[in-house]
């Protein structure tokens, strides 16, 4: 089976055939697509397969395959053998193998007795597919694929995923269990694909872990399906996780005005999924200038029950005038959590929602206990942390770090941006510090009605205090907070503007993952100086700080405590 990539772009996600198809899909209406780890191992499985076959480099295409020394050679003798259940097709380690790994509906179909594709003896067999995906489960699962390095050629690079699942059965259904784990992939148009966009059809209790995605055109990972119902909202993939994933230098196509591409992870059209331990970095640095909508480094689309934790996104790019951001939840995300996550050096905000959709399908979303650092390097107007859209409703925002420093150039983004069109949202408990524009700049049209900020500390160690409300700029906190009832709880004041000691000094300069302490605090002026979110708004205020100290009560201003003496 070749490639089949599709509805992936309504928002950013692109491939070609059903691949570009579902990404300008995503640039039009909404992203499809969701990446996806390796399952716990099966041992049972693994230890009583019903058959083993083995492909290595000095093998012969007349021999049974049954053993190394009666392998087969090539790829293409393997292919002419059905996959039954419990069956293990193993390539020679360290080798490289011309053409595709195909699974069909008639082959491997039991999540308890998987079909296992990998290698064996010393290192990684090599898959070099020839204009098509490097391996291609089609209406089938239950398979584990491992161990494994994937690269694609010149017409796989414009058109293929290098892993690619896809279901399209009739009837549909969902097909359960997929895992991949312990590989690399590059050269496709996505590196690792699960996308149905047929409805009904769709995959669950996917897993991606330990894979490192890079040098792809659209996107590292991508999950996609049909387009979003929002008065019958409907998700072609469920339990998806996504663990210990590096999505890297996926450029993006400069020719592709039509949609977003250089994307790093994508979940889309998904229902109960993780991504954690996880990194996207370097990525859109050739993406479109004429694109309707830019790369991010890992976004949700079309989904629900999201979790992104614990990861890592910097240096991500845009060729456009638009994104370029380090995480967010698109179009059509409800009931999900971005937490415990840093952000540095991306184009675009650090984190950021949006919609442009007035269907009510955008709600209920939390960001929490994140670290931002010198974000917006190319569009400084969006923010460190931005809302926009038409449609945000019931957005929490709570315990966060953000800095923003001025370019060379001297421009400089707001620490907080936030666009009219929300309805329910609630900034809290965060630390905003910039050095040379507004601590939050914020549309005209939206009151206390829509929006609610409330126990932030604000700090500008360098330049004018100010905070940009509509058409108005207050150059201190009392006088903001009496013209818009801003920073009040229950009609007290609120908010602070003290030093919040940071590690890296009032301005720190984050420049890789391992510099996240420097937006730690080396005192405790905010250590116990948040609202209480539980007591006062009924919010969960989590446990943990980002870098997993416990939490009291009341809970810090910012995402860290000091550390302990």
């Amino acid at each position: 089976m070749t490639g089949q990539f599709s509805r992936a772009t309504a928002r950013r996600c692109t491939a070609p055939g059903v691949l570009t198809a579902a990404l300008v899909l995503i640039g039009a209406s909404g992203c499809v697509a969701t990446p996806h780890y390796s399952p716990a191992t099966d041992t049972k499985a693994d230890a009583a397969p019903y058959a083993t076959y083995y492909v290595g480099s000095r093998g012969d295409d007349e021999n049974d395959g049954s053993s190394p020394g009666q392998a087969w050679r090539s790829l293409a003798r393997a292919e002419r053998v059905a996959l039954e259940p419990g069956d293990r097709l193993l390539l020679q380690g360290g080798a490289r193998f011309t053409g595709t790994i195909t699974l069909g509906s008639t082959e491997a179909g039991r999540a308890d007795r998987p079909v296992v594709i990998g290698s064996y003896g010393e290192g990684r067999a090599t898959v070099e597919a020839e204009g098509s995906p490097g391996i291609s489960v089609h209406n089938t699962a239950g398979v584990r694929i491992r161990d494994l390095t994937v690269t694609g050629d010149r017409a796989a690079y414009a058109r293929d995923g290098g892993i690619n699942l896809y279901a399209d059965r009739p009837g549909g259904g969902k097909l359960n269990r997929v895992s991949v784990s312990d590989v690399t992939v590059s050269g496709f148009q996505v590196g690792i694909a699960v996308g149905g966009i047929e409805k009904g059809n769709g995959f669950k209790d996917v897993t991606i872990r330990q894979a490192k995605l890079h040098g792809n055109k659209d996107a590292g990972l991508l999950t996609y399906g049909p387009e979003f119902e929002p008065g019958q909202p409907a998700y072609a993939h469920e339990d998806v996780d996504v663990t210990g994933v590096e999505a890297y230098r996926n450029t993006g196509d400069p020719a592709a005005d039509d949609r977003h591409t250089g994307d790093g992870i994508i979940l889309g059209a998904v229902r109960h999924a993780t991504v954690r331990d996880s990194s996207a970095h370097d990525n859109g640095s050739t993406s479109a200038t004429e694109a309707p909508s830019g790369p991010v480094g890992i976004w949700a689309y079309d989904a629900s029950d999201v979790l992104l934790e614990h990861n890592t996104a910097y240096r991500n790019h845009t060729g456009s005038d638009v994104d370029g951001a380090g995480f967010g939840f698109d179009e059509n995300v409800s009931d999900s959590t971005i937490q415990y996550n840093l952000a540095f050096h991306n184009d675009g905000p650090g984190f950021y929602t949006y919609t442009r959709k007035t269907n009510g399908a955008h709600k209920d979303n939390t960001i929490r206990y994140n670290l931002t650092s010198d974000d917006g390097r190319k569009l400084p107007r969006f923010g460190g942390l931005a809302v926009y859209g038409h449609d945000v409703r019931n957005l929490r925002i709570y315990q966060n770090t953000v800095v923003m420093t001025a370019l060379e150039n001297g421009r400089s983004g707001p620490a907080l941006r936030l666009m009219d069109g929300q309805t329910g949202v609630t900034v809290r408990n965060n630390t905003f510090v910039t050095d040379g524009s507004p601590l939050a700049l914020v549309d005209r049209g939206l009151t206390a009605k829509n929006v609610l900020v409330q126990g932030n500390n604000y700090r500008a160690p360098q330049g004018q205090w100010a905070v940009q409300w509509g058409d108005h700029a207050y150059t201190g906190l009392a006088a903001w907070r009496t013209a818009t009832g801003q920073e009040r709880v229950d009609g007290r004041p609120a908010g602070l503007t003290v030093d919040p000691c940071l590690a890296g000094g009032e301005l720190p300069d984050v420049d890789s993952p391992g510099d996240a302490h420097l937006l730690a605090p080396e005192c405790d002026a905010l250590a116990d100086k948040g609202l209480d979110l539980r007591k006062l708004f009924g919010v969960d205020p989590g446990s943990v700080d980002y870098f997993g100290r416990p939490v009291g009560t009341p809970p810090p201003v910012g995402a860290a405590l000091p550390p302990a003496d």
